[in-house]
């Protein structure tokens, strides 16, 4: 067996896996993510160009890698509460509480820059009001 095929086999075994494991007790999303991942790789297994198949691969590694760190599982219980099943290797971020008595002060303009009306310079605006002057003519 080539090594190339071996890589391919690897990253379709590895993409079973981790969706067993993301998905474990949804039975829906398990059926799904296997006819997906058996969609896309009979797809493509006419593929003879090397370089396709390791776009193909990475593409394959990379899924894996998002789908065990960002997707959590969430189940609502009978009491209207949400419960939450995070792995091990969900990405975690530091939650900052928002602090509604922040003063937030306009970005300083650079020296020189001129200063801009509307989304284009005003020129739209000014257009505008150009027309509305003819009109009323």
């Amino acid at each position: 067996m080539s090594q190339m095929r071996r890589e391919v086999l690897s990253a379709f075994k590895k993409l079973h896996r981790t969706r067993q494991y993301v998905f474990q007790g949804d039975e829906l999303a398990l059926s799904a993510g296997r006819q997906k991942i058996n969609e896309s790789f009979s797809q493509n297994k006419n593929e003879t160009n090397e370089k396709e198949i390791q776009k193909m691969i990475k593409l394959a590694q990379d899924v894996d890698y998002e789908l065990r760190t960002n997707v959590i599982q969430a189940r609502k219980r009978e009491d209207d509460v949400y419960e939450l099943r995070i792995t091990p290797e969900v990405t975690r971020l530091d939650n900052i509480v928002f602090d509604p008595d922040a003063i937030i002060e306009p970005p300083r303009r650079r020296r020189g820059a001129k200063v801009q009306e509307g989304c284009c310079g005003g020129a739209a605006t000014a257009a505008l009001e150009a027309e509305v002057e003819d009109r009323k003519k």
